[in-house]
């Protein structure tokens, strides 16, 4: 049985979610232009890509390919790139950067440490980001409350970064939903989902779940879960004065947003489980 049989379960109140997610497309397209997607060519991006799509929005896609994708993750991306209207762009880290850090510390790197996991992540994801993210006024992500306790209040636009503004259009999706569309629609995904891969990441980082753990279980379950494990791409700045257009894009939204409570029945080590791009930054320890 593939992930959509498995996970394809509308909440009761998905045409307005769906309603709300593309008038908050639509808002980004048009007020907050040049904005741009970040897509790890998992579930929810796939189906953010197919929204900008399919309403013609100038919003284009980038995706960080870190040298060390899976190789389903790498040809969803190559058939992605061929059929989005959309056009999409392919980030990588500095190859000089990448050689001299695995020839002084070897390949296996990630497992012997968190600091070394994170400065591989530096490497491969941060530099990258920064450059896919450069002059842009907004970026739009596919964080969702239900991925774990960390994201548990993501809001639907995050306007702390003074830099840019933050999207997450799906933030009120259950993972039902997000297989719902994908069904509704005959969404390309990665099949790695099908073997039981709900987050998928760096081919060394990421494992298959087992039934019963948590979504973001096989991400860097190597580490202890009393430690916050995150690479930095989703880090908050700390809180400050904010530009114009966040402020602006903050008061403007304010009346609209919705929070939503941590759900019931996740544990506490699904806080743990973060990479570090939708961690806030006053939340990790320098």
């Amino acid at each position: 049985m593939g992930a959509v049989e498995l996970n394809a379960r509308p909440s009761p109140d998905f045409a307005a979610k769906l309603l709300e997610t593309s008038t908050l497309l639509r808002r980004a397209a048009s007020e907050f232009a040049p904005v741009t997607q970040a897509s790890s060519l998992g579930a929810e991006d796939v189906v953010i890509t197919h929204m900008i799509n399919v309403q013609q929005l100038h919003v284009p896609v980038f995706v960080l390919d870190t040298g060390m994708l899976h190789p389903q993750t790498l040809e969803l991306l190559e058939r992605t790139r061929a059929a989005s209207r959309a056009p999409v762009t392919v980030y990588r880290p500095a190859q000089e950067a990448v050689v001299q850090f695995v020839a002084r510390e070897g390949g296996d790197a990630m497992y012997r440490s968190i600091e070394l996991r994170k400065a591989c992540c530096g490497i491969r994801k941060m530099e990258p980001l920064a450059r896919a993210l450069e002059g842009q006024r907004a970026w739009i992500t596919g964080l969702r409350r239900e991925q774990s306790g960390a994201r548990a209040e993501v809001p639907l636009l995050d306007a702390s970064d003074a830099t840019r503004v933050k999207f997450n259009p799906l933030a009120r999706w259950t993972w039902g939903d997000v297989w719902h569309y994908i069904a509704l629609h005959g969404v390309d995904y990665n099949p790695l989902h099908d073997q039981f891969y709900p987050s998928i990441g760096c081919a060394p980082c990421t494992r298959a779940i087992a039934a019963g753990e948590d979504f973001r279980a096989g991400r860097w379950w190597w580490e202890s879960s009393d430690t916050t494990k995150e690479c930095g791409l989703h880090v908050k700045p700390q809180a400050g004065a904010s530009s114009p257009v966040a402020a602006s894009a903050q008061a403007n939204f304010a009346e609209g947003e919705v929070k939503a409570s941590q759900e019931a029945g996740r544990s506490q080590e699904e806080q743990a489980k973060e990479c570090g791009l939708h961690v806030k930054k006053d939340e990790v320890t320098a």
